[in-house]
């Protein structure tokens, strides 16, 4: 048989890999690292997490909850790896990112099926190929993929957040406990004062930012705000933000903090954190000058700034059909977060999906056809029929999701029952031949 090619061996391209490889497919896994980075790439491992290291909700009343259970159930090497890194992180999946990703990329090596190539690609392969080459994708396949569809494309930018270490952590201006006491202390809380939070808010508002090409803060995806973009909008735009401290007591006043900015372990020693919701473009020396108004941060070492980086992706509904697949070419399939889907999670969900109807085809059996009553349906659906309006990236929720056919009280007990729903649909499906033939 001959190889199926997938570029890019990030979330969704390691998983597409995976998912065709276990079901006797070769594959040619091509990625550039690490010959050639991008700006924001630092280590040489498949699947590495840029922005964040969580994985966000782990609940099934939660949208990205359950479309992480779906794959679980559907065998997606991305969840397997990304449970066995857990770290603390209250109701949420968080991961060690080193560890995750070396995981991931030694499942991939160790596939006597995959034809791992460590090179640009430059053009659109010939035969079936996948392209997973996400929102980084390269300028010169860029134009290559922009020449084939016709299009111009669209593209925004994304942001990361600082990251800092545990030891130079002032914790007598801190505290750790998770929001409304879900769960297990598992975030520090760096409290302050509206005083010391009106000074902050000043000074990040005014800070000088990085240059970015292009960049303007029409250009940013809401879900990615830079929180100086974000601080713009107005002095308590962040209090109902990253930085609201609702759920979240001081134990040192017993009251609410009028501000919290919280900081998420990002490796299993738990020697590092990073500030979550706190990604940014200010030029670094302005981010330890601004961030380090923080108290609990005030001697605080800065591991990794945060940086700005382009996202790029198809208007998929113009192009893709509900496989991934293009529809004036069906050969060709892409992957991540290239069409639309905004999320590490969701970035992974494309890619299985792609990979287990790329091998349905490819055996002779019939698709998956995983309906809008499944999260991971509903994404490729959203993906390639939109919506009103202009085509945004979408992160899995409910509101893409097929309603249920009765009026259920309580908007928890209708979540639940959702993903009660999908999760029976996704066992059903799993009784198939696409299943039955992998062999690990």
């Amino acid at each position: 048989m001959t190889p199926v090619t997938v570029v890019g061996a990030g979330l969704a391209g390691a998983e597409c890999a995976w998912q065709l490889s276990i079901r006797g497919i070769p594959v040619r896994l091509i990625e550039m690292k690490p010959k050639k980075m991008t700006p924001a790439h630092v280590s040489p491992w498949f699947a590495e997490l840029v922005c964040s290291n969580s994985l966000r909700s782990d609940e099934l009343t939660n949208a990205v909850g359950l479309l992480k259970e779906e794959l679980r159930r559907m065998g997606s090497l991305i969840l397997q790896c990304a449970d066995r890194h857990r770290v603390a992180a209250g109701g949420a999946l968080a991961v060690d990112r080193e560890g995750f990703a070396r995981e991931v990329t030694e499942h991939l090596r160790g596939r006597a099926n995959v034809e791992i190539r460590e090179e640009e690609v430059t053009a659109i392969p010939e035969g079936t190929a996948v392209i997973a080459t996400g929102p980084l994708t390269a300028d010169v396949l860029a134009e290559a993929i922009r020449a084939r569809t016709g299009s111009e494309g669209l593209h925004f930018y994304d942001a990361v957040a600082p990251i800092v270490t545990w030891d130079s952590l002032d914790m007598t201006q801190a505290f750790l406990a998770s929001r409304y006491g879900r769960g297990t202390a598992d975030y520090v809380n760096c409290s302050m004062s509206e005083e010391e939070y009106t000074a902050f808010w000043r000074e990040l508002v005014s800070a000088r930012e990085a240059p970015v090409h292009g960049f303007d803060d029409g250009g940013v995806f809401e879900g990615c705000m830079p929180v100086e973009v974000m601080a713009r909008r107005g002095p308590d735009t962040l209090r109902y933000g990253p930085m609201k401290p609702v759920g979240l007591r001081d134990p040192r006043t017993g009251r609410e903090p009028y501000a919290v900015v919280q900081l998420r372990r990002d490796n299993a020693d738990g020697t590092l954190y990073n500030l979550v919701g706190f990604q940014t473009h200010l030029a670094f020396p302005e981010q330890r000058r601004v961030f380090s108004m923080i108290p609990a941060l005030r001697e605080a070492e800065f591991v990794r700034y945060g940086v700005m980086h382009r996202n790029t992706y198809l208007h998929s509904p113009e192009l893709l059909d509900r496989y991934y697949r293009l529809r004036e070419e069906p050969r060709i399939r892409f992957a991540g977060q290239i069409t639309g889907v905004e999320g590490y999670v969701e970035s992974c969900a494309s890619g299985m999906l792609a990979g287990l109807e790329t091998a349905a085809e490819l055996l002779g059996l019939p698709a998956l056809d995983l309906p809008q009553e499944t999260a991971t349906g509903a994404l490729s659906l959203y993906v390639s029929r939109g919506s009103v309006g202009d085509f945004q990236p979408m992160n899995i929720n409910f509101g893409i999701i097929s309603p249920l056919d009765r009026r259920v009280r309580g908007k928890r007990n209708r979540n639940m029952e959702l993903s009660q729903r999908a999760l029976a649909i996704v066992d059903e499906k799993r009784k198939g031949e696409l299943w039955t033939c992998v062999s690990l």
